[in-house]
């Protein structure tokens, strides 16, 4: 009879850097994939997290044609803090996890990256066109 692999972990080996979150520690030297996004996020703040960063990504569904139909600078506002908040999130899972020794300063990169991108795109909404009216732009053209 064969098991269904989906609701057991997939054991790999381990290699020389691997985040600490993914290590199992009852078995050393081997990783553990779990399927399910709450095996390790056992605290509600993690779980608070995960809800936010889906809701951002509804209302950023939702805000992108809303923006494309009224394009005002409380939109440009709006679509330039939506966007920048849901890239740092997912540059924060991509740069911060395998790199454990130098985790502090490319925590303060990645900061220092979105703020300047946010007031990158404010100064581009009150100085300029915006973002809605310079996305729209080439299809004028």
């Amino acid at each position: 009879m064969r098991r269904n692999s989906i609701n057991h972990p997939f054991i790999i080996g381990t290699p020389a850097h691997v985040c600490p979150f993914l290590q199992d520690q009852s078995t050393p030297g081997v990783l553990h994939i779990h399927l399910s996004p709450g095996h390790h996020s056992g605290s509600k703040a993690a779980s608070l997290h995960w809800i936010g960063e889906r809701v951002v990504g509804v209302l950023l569904l939702d805000l992108l044609p809303a923006a494309y139909l009224n394009p005002c600078s409380v939109m440009d506002y709006f679509l330039a803090a939506g966007l920048i908040l849901r890239s740092h999130w997912g540059l924060d899972k991509l740069l911060l996890c395998p790199w454990d020794a130098s985790q502090k300063t490319a925590k303060a990169g990645l900061l220092a990256h979105s703020a300047l991108t946010f007031a990158g795109l404010c100064y581009f909404d009150c100085h300029n066109v915006g973002i809605c009216k310079a996305v729209a732009m080439p299809w004028k053209l």
